[in-house]
This record gives structure tokens, C-alpha cells and sequence, in this order.
């Protein structure tokens, strides 16, 4: 039987910019083609006049988010609904859903792409899944990139009430889990609950291997600290529900975009001009997405990309991914985001022991919490108020909390039941939860 895969171009069938353009070019005329048979396209595209060059690509107005929510729910699609294997809404939408839908055969290019990992993903793999799996992609993506591989897939999904911090702690030590899929953010919990629990997270896992990241920003200092702490690498992911993953970490920790499977580039929103490399919002033509065409679609993000060599040898563009959080809150006359702030956060000693915070920016100060041990208590205070009145030049107030205050011990130790419905109740039960289960 043909692997599905041996029709996808494969790392290393290209040598520089220029093999890398005209590996896309020769499916763009395909991807153009599908695009043609979707309700959207076909009123935006010319058939006499079909772009078969990026450059051709680059006269196309972009497609936005709002174009995806205005075509809800099928509007975009490319194949009859028979052919359709999923249908997904991405997260954080106002108003009408943002729809993605996959073929069997897209699901082919998202799962190799996913499981481009430089550690590697075999059958000797225990992979725990902890990101969602209802309507949004990234739980499903992770898991059949696992079962591509040959892994064995633990559906952990962290929206579930079956799986509650304790479980997954349990399942991690007991099963021997070797890699896992989260935001960063988990790691850290994972990290406490571990504690809470009893285990040593760097010591008590042997089995644990890496922490696969994505979905959320991550600075070098959080990184390195949650490494630390696991004793793993983490390596770090991007991509989107629309589009699957766009963009992997190599052996170096660059992270590179996909640029075999999908064309990308950089918009200035400022003045509508857009480029191949630089600072600006990522835009990107998917190259091998049948069922739903996208075509230089503004995913609104963040980046800077650039073509420097790496001596891993990959010969893709780097990213470097901010997220919309690098918009920012006004305080006083200073920009505050997430990025900026996290890194200067995870600057303070590992000995202060911080690894949860919070922070609001109001018009007039930045005010920011942190859990930290009561010993270092005046000391993380003072250093973290310094630090980022250099770094911004604001007024801020910083409050350290006890460890338990903004991640509670009960968040942690907690393993409810899972109830299933119920109709007849006993004299002493409560039938107010008749039905309606939780």
C-alpha cells in the first residue's frame, strides 16, 4: 500500500529560497484550482486570469477572519459535504463562529506537519494530549499526529471535568507518559499539582522525554524555567485551527514555518504593504488544503520572519511569534504586553519560587500579583517593581501572594466524580441536578 505521505514534499527535497519557491509554485496552480470550486472564491477569482505565481498571489485582496465568519458555515467550502472527515470553530470568536473543515486527505498534510518534531515521535511513545478536543483542532491534530507515528495517544483534553490536575499527574507517572501536547501554562500547574502530590517533577517522571507547546506565547525565560523544573525540553509549536500547524522548533530552537506546505507573508497593517520577511501580521496560502481553500488568509498574528541560514539545514524561514497580545494596554504613556511583561517576570530568581502572576493595566499604574514564598516575599516585591519601571516607565504596584492564592491547592488536589444523568433520586439526594449532569 502507497504511504498518503510520499505525494508531500518531505524536509530536504530542497535546497535554498529559490528550490523553496518553485516547490510551492508547482502546487499553487492546484491549490487555485480548488480554491475556484468554493462559493467565496469563485465570486473573487477570474478564470481567465487564475494567479499561478506568489507574485500573481500577491494581486488577491487578503481573506480575513470576518470573511471566514461571514461564510459561516459552509460557505467556503470546496468539496461536496460527503468528502468532508471534520468540521471545527476556532476559539475566541465574537458573534458568528470562525468554520474549518478537512477532508481524509487534508487530514494527511495536518497530521505530518504536526509530527514534524525534531525529538521524534514513535511507537515507543506515550503521548499525553492535553489541549481541546471539542470543535477546535488542536486536540484532534495532536492525536492523529501520534497514531501517524505509531504512539499511544492519551486523550487528556483540558476541558474536560474527567480530567482534573490530580488525574493527569496520575496518568503521567503511572503510564510512563513520554511526551506531551499543552500550552505552557499546563506545564507549570502540572508542575504544582506534581508537588502537591508528593512527586519531584524533574525526578519522579523518568519516562518523560519533552513538552510539546503551542497556543499561547511563550518567552525564552518561561521556557527555559519550565525545562528546568521537568528536566525535558520544550519544544514549541505554532499554528491555528484554520489552517493546522504552520511553524516547528529545530534542533537549534528556531522556530520554522512550514513554507513547503503553505505560502506565506508579512502585512503591515499600518500601510497595507507586504513583504517575505519582517515585522508585521503572519498571512498564509496553505498549499495542500482541499476541502476549505484559503487563499493569503491574515491570521492576525504577530511575527517576524526572516530567511537567515540555520545550521540545522531545514532551509525554511524562521518566525518569531508574538500573538495579538503584542497590541498591548495603555499605561500612562507606555505599551503593555504579555511578551514584554512575562519575560521580566521569569527574570526574578528561580529561589523566589514565582511561577504563577497576574497583572492589570489601568490608565494611571500597572498593577501585578505573583505568588511567591513568604521568605522572598519583599525582595521578588522590590526587584520586580525596579524592573519594570526600567522596562516601561510606569508607575506599578506589585503584591506578592501566598503560593495557593491564584492557582488554590484544591485546583490541584481536587479528583471529582464524573456523573452521568440521572432521573430517580433517593430521599436524601439532591434531584436538582436531575438531567442537567456536571
Amino acid at each position: 500500500m502507497t504511504d498518503p505521505r510520499s505525494s508531500l514534499p518531505q524536509l530536504g527535497q530542497w535546497q535554498g529560497p529559490e528550490e523553496l519557491l518553485q516547490l510551492q509554485e508547482k502546487q499553487l496552480a492546484q491549490t487555485v484550482t480548488w480554491a475556484t470550486r468554493s462559493p467565496f472564491y469563485s465570486g473573487r477569482l477570474n478564470p481567465a486570469a487564475l494567479p499561478t505565481t506568489a507574485a500573481d498571489l500577491a494581486g488577491l485582496p487578503l481573506t480575513t477572519k470576518q470573511d471566514l465568519r461571514d461564510n459561516y458555515p459552509f460557505g467556503m467550502l470546496a468539496v461536496p459535504k460527503e468528502r468532508l472527515d471534520t468540521y471545527h470553530e476556532s476559539s475566541g470568536t465574537a458573534g458568528r463562529p470562525t468554520p474549518s473543515y478537512y477532508t481524509a486527505e487534508d487530514w494527511v498534510d495536518l497530521a505530518e506537519r504536526f509530527a514534524r518534531k525534531w525529538i521524534g515521535m514513535s511507537a515507543e511513545d506515550v503521548f499525553l494530549v492535553r489541549t481541546p478536543y471539542a470543535l477546535l483542532l488542536t486536540g484532534h491534530l495532536a492525536q492523529a499526529a501520534g497514531r501517524l507515528c505509531g504512539a499511544t495517544v492519551v486523550p487528556g483534553d483540558n476541558r474536560s471535568l474527567a480530567m482534573p490536575y490530580a488525574r493527569v499527574v496520575r496518568v503521567m507517572h503511572d503510564l510512563g507518559v513520554t511526551l506531551t501536547w499543552s500550552v505552557a501554562t499546563e506545564c507549570l500547574i502540572w508542575a504544582a499539582a506534581a508537588t502537591a502530590a508528593g512527586h519531584r517533577p524533574g525526578t519522579d517522571f523518568p519516562a518523560l522525554r519533552a513538552l510539546f507547546v503551542g497556543g499561547e506565547p511563550l518567552t525564552e525565560h518561561r521556557r527555559r524555567r519550565i525545562s528546568r523544573i521537568w528536566g525535558v525540553p520544550v519544544i514549541e509549536e505554532y499554528g491555528s485551527t484554520e489552517t493546522g500547524s504552520l511553524a516547528g522548533e529545530c534542533p537549534n530552537g528556531r522556530m520554522h514555518l512550514w513554507a513547503d506546505r503553505a505560502l506565506f507573508e508579512v502585512y503591515d497593517p499600518r500601510t497595507g504593504a507586504v513583504s517575505a520577511e519582517g515585522d508585521g501580521q503572519l498571512v498564509v496560502t496553505p498549499l495542500f488544503r482541499e476541502a476549505m481553500p484559503l487563499l493569503r488568509y491574515n491570521l492576525e498574528d504577530n511575527v517576524s520572519v526572516s530567511y537567515d541560514d540555520c545550521g540545522c539545514g531545514w532551509n525554511l524561514p524562521t518566525v518569531r511569534v508574538f500573538g495579538r497580545s503584542a497590541f498591548g494596554y495603555q499605561v500612562g504613556g507606555a505599551t503593555i504586553n504579555q511578551h514584554r511583561l512575562e519575560e521580566i517576570v521569569f527574570t526574578l530568581p528561580e529561589t523566589y519560587g514565582v511561577l504563577f502572576w497576574r497583572a492589570k493595566a489601568e490608565p494611571a499604574a500597572l498593577r501585578i500579583q505573583i505568588e511567591v514564598d513568604e521568605e522572598h516575599t519583599a525582595a521578588a516585591q522590590a526587584e520586580l517593581t525596579a524592573l519594570v519601571r526600567a522596562a516601561f516607565g510606569v508607575d506599578v504596584e506589585v503584591v506578592g501572594l501566598p503560593p495557593g492564592t491564584l492557582v488554590p491547592h484544591e485546583a490541584l488536589t481536587n479528583m471529582p466524580d464524573v456523573v452521568k444523568p440521572r432521573s430517580l433520586f433517593g430521599p436524601d439526594e439532591d434531584w436538582g441536578k436531575a438531567l442537567l449532569y456536571y
